[in-house]
C-alpha cells in the first residue's frame, strides 16, 4: 500500500483537497492518502519547509509527500521531485526542501519536464498527482525529470554568528497555533556557540536568561495550586523538534494572549543571543 502524505495551503473550505484526494485515489487505488496540514499560511515557503521537516520521518520510508504551497509553474517556480532517506518529495522548487536537505543530504532530485504531457493549470492535481502515482509504481525519477544538483534555498534559513562568537541572530520561522514563536536556532548549533558561557537572550523588548527542556519546568510544583501564577508566563523552551521557541506557558490568545501577540513578534522578526565571556 502506497502513504502520500498532503501539505498545502489550500484550507478545508474549497474543493482543492479533495480533488486532489479524488485524483490520487483514481491513479493509486490502493494509496493511504494522510494529511499532515492544509492550514500553511497561504505562500508560505518556509511554514511548509518546518512543517514538512519535522512530519516526514515518522512515516514509513517509501511515503511520498506531495507539498502543495507556491506551487504555480513560471520560469522561476519549476518543479522537482526529490528522493532522500528513503522518502520522495514532489513540490516546487522555491526552497521548502533546503530546510530538509541542510541537515540530510537527497539521493536524487530532478526537474519534473511531464507537463507537457498532462492538462490543467492546477499543478497539485495535474502534475504532483501523475509524479506520485509513477513513483509508487516503482518508477524512477529520471524517467520524469531531468536530474539536478542545486535547489532554491530559502533566505534567513540559518541563523548568523558573530566573529567573535558573542552573538547569535536567528530570525522566527512559525508561529504554532498557540501563537508561540519558533525560531532557525536548533539546540545542538546553540550549544556548540554556548560552550556553557551565559547568555541573555532578546526578543524585541523582553529578556530571557535560560532555556527551559519543557513548558511545564516553569512552573514551581511544590507551590500550592491556588498560589500559583504561571499562566500567560513568557519563556524560552527548546521544543520537540530541538528548536529555541519564545512561548508563553499555557497560552491562549482568547485569555492569557500568546507570545507573538504581546510581544509584537511576526514571521522572520529577528531574536538575538547576547553570550557573556565573564
Amino acid at each position: 500500500m502506497s502513504i502520500v502524505t498532503l501539505t498545502t495551503d489550500f484550507g478545508l473550505k474549497a474543493h482543492f483537497v479533495g480533488a486532489v484526494k479524488g485524483a490520487l485515489l483514481c491513479e493509486i487505488p490502493n494509496a493511504n492518502i494522510v494529511d499532515i496540514s492544509h492550514n500553511i499560511s497561504p505562500f508560505s515557503v518556509i511554514e511548509a519547509a518546518y512543517v514538512i521537516q519535522n512530519a516526514f520521518n515518522s512515516f514509513p520510508k517509501g511515503s511520498i509527500h506531495i507539498i502543495g504551497v507556491d506551487s504555480e509553474l513560471n520560469p522561476e517556480n519549476t518543479h522537482i521531485a526529490m528522493s532522500l532517506n528513503g522518502h520522495y518529495f514532489v513540490c516546487a522548487n522555491n526552497g521548502i526542501l533546503s530546510m530538509i536537505c541542510t541537515e540530510m543530504k537527497a539521493d536524487r532530485i530532478v526537474e519534473i519536464n511531464i507537463h507537457d504531457k498532462v492538462l490543467g493549470s492546477f499543478p497539485v492535481l495535474d502534475v504532483f498527482v501523475k509524479v506520485a502515482a509513477h513513483i509508487s509504481r516503482g518508477g524512477k525519477l529520471e524517467v520524469i525529470g531531468k536530474t539536478i544538483v542545486n535547489i532554491k534555498p530559502i533566505k534567513n534559513i540559518s541563523p548568523f554568528i558573530s566573529a567573535e562568537n558573542h552573538q547569535l541572530i536567528g530570525h522566527v520561522i512559525y508561529i504554532d497555533r498557540y501563537d508561540n514563536l519558533v525560531t532557525n536556532i536548533k539546540k545542538p548549533f546553540f550549544e556548540s556557540i554556548q560552550k556553557n558561557r551565559r547568555y541573555e537572550i532578546m526578543a524585541r523588548n523582553n529578556k530571557f536568561t535560560k532555556i527551559y527542556q519543557r513548558y511545564s519546568d516553569i512552573v514551581n510544583f511544590k507551590t500550592p495550586i491556588h498560589n500559583r501564577n504561571d499562566e500567560g508566563r513568557g519563556m524560552a523552551v527548546f521544543n520537540s523538534s530541538d528548536y529555541l521557541e519564545i512561548a508563553m506557558y499555557k497560552s491562549n490568545k482568547a485569555t492569557v494572549g500568546g507570545a507573538s501577540t504581546l510581544m509584537g513578534l511576526e514571521m522572520m522578526d529577528s531574536i538575538t543571543i547576547q553570550f557573556f565571556d565573564d
